[in-house]
């Protein structure tokens, strides 16, 4: 930062997460001394003891979806700022900015590698949690609404079925997760075969830049609103709210899962044939699978396939085409439920038995656990040996699994450029990686963590390569993490090359445009994390102009 010197970041590094030494109380007194002054009172700071330790937990553990960043030596934000207002969030933005505090933004607690509320290189950092801007307007008569950054899914959804039962959006099926990063990421969901990602339906946004100005879509410029939508969270700003179009859904929509247990044999057949026909199903389809031994809410014991269906319109029409293409699924009427799109959201949200509709606003996650994740694209159909290959490796970890997600449809149809998000035409199918542990199992976390990372490297020769893709809401940093750091000492150029090793991966032929919006944006880094997109330094800039 501009107003601190070298010697004062390398104290501030000293400190670490807990502020043990003066200069580090002095930082922090600054910090508080300016929120107050600018009516930001809901905020808490790292304590030694006493209730404000407890006040300081709970709300730092609250939105923590991955248990794995739970741990008492991961490291802790020296302030946890919850702002109540646009206003208040830019100033909490600006008194950041003095105290020379990394910053770290949260919306939902969903960063598969804790990246919104953990410094990975231990520098000190603030969490500005998003959640208290959580409002959402609809607007029927243009067919848009405003939401707010801090708002989740759920309560993106229930707002739009208060105001029309024929209007959903394209978005992810856990109602938990923040809009804020998911869009900033993409955003798959149950609609994106026939309307494309979250972030494709986004027509306008409100940003707070690293000054603490709020820029709307004109403001901040056509290239940085490019970046923001599919470019990933946590590094261009902070989106305050961001302007959807409501998509068109019928009144009446179908849902289905199945469960296919079997031989080994048999789990292969199916999936083969799942591999060939849900890419290709028409636009109103959606249908994946997860495959494994252990999968969850079954009670099958040994290998499995689950298959998860919603279509836009009646179960009859959805049999009949799925009894064609697909026969050795087995679908029958009996295994589908006819309901309105808002229900289809309560039947896939994973929610407690009952819920009803309101749920859709708990922001608290109902079963959280420990686990780590990766990613692939798949664009051609893996050989039966390599499936063969992938449900021996599944059948040997039973807290292992795959999720499939097809592509096509308006997703194969829209261009690779037209966002930053760059996963399209060629992509039949996603494939997400997991496994998860409860907190007794989790001394044994580096063995199911080497067993994923085996699972990935086996699966090599069968998916995307030059480079082999990845899905950036999928956040995985064995692709590679930035040496923080390292970065203000880094020769021109350095830290952009860097970044490319996973910048590549999660976003192909758009990273080097990627780079040139942050640059306008973000000049400084000041919104950062491991994996972030870093700017060209001022060096680097003048020897291009």
């Amino acid at each position: 930062m501009k107003a601190f010197s070298v010697n004062a970041l390398v104290l501030l590094s000293i400190c670490m997460s807990i502020c043990v030494c003066a200069v580090c109380h002095q930082y922090v007194d600054v910090l508080q001394s300016c929120l107050v002054d600018h009516g930001v009172n809901n905020f808490s700071l790292y304590p030694s003891s006493g209730n404000d330790r407890a006040v300081y937990f709970s709300l730092l553990d609250f939105s923590i979806q991955n248990l794995r960043f739970s741990d008492p030596m991961t490291p802790k934000p020296v302030a946890i700022i919850v702002p109540e207002s646009r206003e208040q969030l830019m100033d909490s933005v600006v008194c950041c900015r003095r105290g020379a505090w990394e910053i770290r933004v949260r919306c939902g607690g969903h960063s598969y590698e804790g990246s919104s509320y953990v410094s990975g290189d231990g520098s000190p950092f603030v969490v500005i949690d998003m959640m208290s801007l959580s409002r959402v307007s609809v607007d029927m008569d243009s067919e848009v609404a405003w939401v707010e950054g801090g708002a989740t899914l759920g309560q993106t959804y229930y707002a739009i079925s208060e105001a029309s039962r024929v209007h959903g959006f394209s978005a992810g099926s856990c109602p938990t997760v923040g809009i804020g990063g998911h869009v900033a990421g993409g955003g798959f969901g149950l609609l994106s075969r026939k309307y494309g990602l979250a972030a494709d339906n986004v027509v306008d946004a409100l940003l707070v830049d690293a000054d603490g100005r709020l820029l709307n879509r004109a403001e901040m410029g056509e290239e940085v609103f490019w970046a923001i939508r599919g470019g990933g969270g946590g590094v261009w700003g902070i989106v305050y709210a961001w302007k959807i179009r409501l998509l068109r859904v019928p009144e009446t929509v179908t849902s289905f899962t199945v469960s296919r247990p079997g031989s080994k044999h048999d789990i292969l057949k199916l999936v083969d044939m799942w591999q060939h026909v849900a890419p290709e199903l028409d636009d109103e389809f959606y249908l994946s699978a997860f495959v494994g031994a252990g999968l969850p809410q079954t009670t099958t014991i040994g290998i499995s396939a689950t298959f998860k269906g919603f279509y836009l319109g009646r179960k009859t029409e959805a049999v009949s085409i799925l009894n064609q293409v697909f026969p050795e699924l087995g679908i029958l009427e009996d295994d589908c439920k006819e309901m309105s799109w808002i229900e289809s959201i309560l039947y896939f949200g994973d929610l407690k038995t009952g819920s009803s509709i309101s749920g859709l606003n708990d922001r608290n996650l109902q079963h959280k656990n420990y686990f780590k994740a990766k990613s692939d694209y798949v664009q051609n159909p893996i050989s039966r040996t390599g499936l063969k290959s992938a449900i021996k490796i599944l059948e040997k970890q039973p807290k292992g699994y795959v999720i499939l997600d097809p592509y096509g449809g308006e997703m194969r149809r829209i261009s690779s450029e037209s966002i930053a998000f760059p996963h399209r035409q060629g992509n039949l199918f996603a494939i997400q990686y997991l496994v998860d542990w409860e907190e007794e199992d989790n001394l044994k976390s580096r063995d199911y963590i080497e067993w994923i990372r085996g699972f990935y490297d086996a699966m090599a020769p069968h998916v995307s390569s030059g480079p082999r893709a990845a899905y950036v809401n999928y956040m995985d940093y064995d692709l590679g993490v930035m040496e923080l750091p390292n970065i203000s000492s880094a020769a021109c150029g350095d830290a952009v090359e860097m970044a490319r090793t996973w910048g590549e991966k999660y976003f192909l032929k758009n990273y080097d445009r990627l780079v040139r919006a942050k640059t306008m944006i973000d000049p400084l880094n000041v919104f950062r994390h491991q994996q972030g997109i870093p700017p060209m330094s001022s060096d680097c800039v003048i020897a291009q102009s």
